[in-house]
């Protein structure tokens, strides 16, 4: 390898410290949720590679719509349901989905008793606004970071 990386075990990545950005009214629905950035691990910045652990009774995010981003889901383990704003789908290990920009709002929930394991991947898009069809709340990117506001525009 030119770049001087190596191969790591992805469980051997730290779970990010913080669980949310969300604003403190909506972390309870995501408490419980690790995220392992493994892009990160490697230095990548045109777009993220998550391992995400959802224990039972988590959902992955509030339900969610992007607006510039794609993001692709791989299921490693466990019975997750992927919900969106139009129809509801158990998935299974080695199960995939994919979200185009302006599609379906969806989250996963872990309805199940054992803990659920996926990849999710997204690209960085500064462009990118994430609505949430079901809360008062918008997110946008500023300077590679989320800002969250009301819908009206005024933050949280």
């Amino acid at each position: 390898m030119t770049s001087g990386m190596k191969p790591i075990l992805a469980m051997e990545v730290q779970p990010r410290a913080r669980q949310s950005n969300y604003p403190a009214h909506f972390v309870d629905r995501v408490a419980g949720r690790q995220k392992r950035a493994l892009g990160d691990a490697f230095g990548l910045t045109r777009y993220g590679v998550n391992l995400t652990v959802l224990p039972p009774g988590v959902q992955s995010a509030l339900l969610l719509r992007h607006t510039d981003q794609e993001e692709f889901i791989y299921i490693l383990e466990g019975r997750p349901t992927l919900r969106t704003d139009e129809d509801e789908y158990e998935l299974a290990p080695g199960m995939c989905v994919g979200f185009r920009p302006d599609e379906a709002a969806h989250h996963l929930i872990n309805r199940s008793s054992e803990d659920v394991r996926y990849l999710e991947v997204g690209d960085r898009s500064d462009a990118d606004r994430g609505e949430y069809p079901e809360d008062d709340l918008v997110a946008e990117r500023v300077s590679g970071a989320w800002q969250f506001l009301h819908r009206d525009g005024n933050p949280w």
